[in-house]
């Protein structure tokens, strides 16, 4: 998932810079959706313009941090996909930063996908929201990152313990 979401992203954005001027519009489904070639070098919205060398470090420590606890990840192809999403979406952006123009850490990311009166952005950061969103429903419903749910791994260690599982409230 994380190679998936990686290289549609890099496609999807050297597609744009190679078939559109910086500015420029096409109208896909209009007045819904529209493809608008912009360079952000802020955050979501174009916050923190000032700061890009912040989001490159911030993006290397989620990068590091999902990398590292993909390691724990069991028989869950949900944790799979919510993780690879998650890793791929910002391996996307941090590529941006590191190797486009201005200079290295401090690149601006292609952002091209505009909806009205929402902010323009990225194949990337809709892997990286999709994702978020999967990964705040499994962690809601209990689904563990091996694979297990809260409770029937906790009955499993008391039962392994010699004692009785509690009783599921719900």
């Amino acid at each position: 998932m994380a190679v998936l979401a990686w290289s549609t992203d890099q496609l999807t954005k050297w597609w744009v810079e190679s078939t559109m001027t910086l500015g420029e519009q096409i109208d896909v489904l209009p007045p819904v959706l529209y493809w608008r070639y912009h360079l952000n070098p802020g955050a979501a919205f174009s916050l923190g313009t000032d700061h890009t060398w912040f989001f490159t470090l911030v993006m290397s420590g989620v990068l590091l941090f999902v990398l590292w606890h993909s390691r724990r990840l069991g028989g869950s192809w949900l944790w799979a996909l919510g993780l690879g999403g998650l890793a791929g979406g910002v391996a996307g952006n941090l590529t941006d930063r590191l190797f486009r123009p201005p200079g290295f850490g401090h690149g601006e990311v292609v952002d091209f996908i505009a909806v009205p009166n929402f902010a323009i952005f990225n194949v990337a950061d809709s892997f990286i929201v999709c994702s978020m969103i999967g990964i705040c429903a499994m962690l809601v419903f209990g689904l563990d990152i091996d694979g297990t749910r809260e409770g029937k791994a906790r009955d499993a260690e008391e039962q392994a313990d010699g004692g009785e599982p509690e009783e599921d409230p719900r």
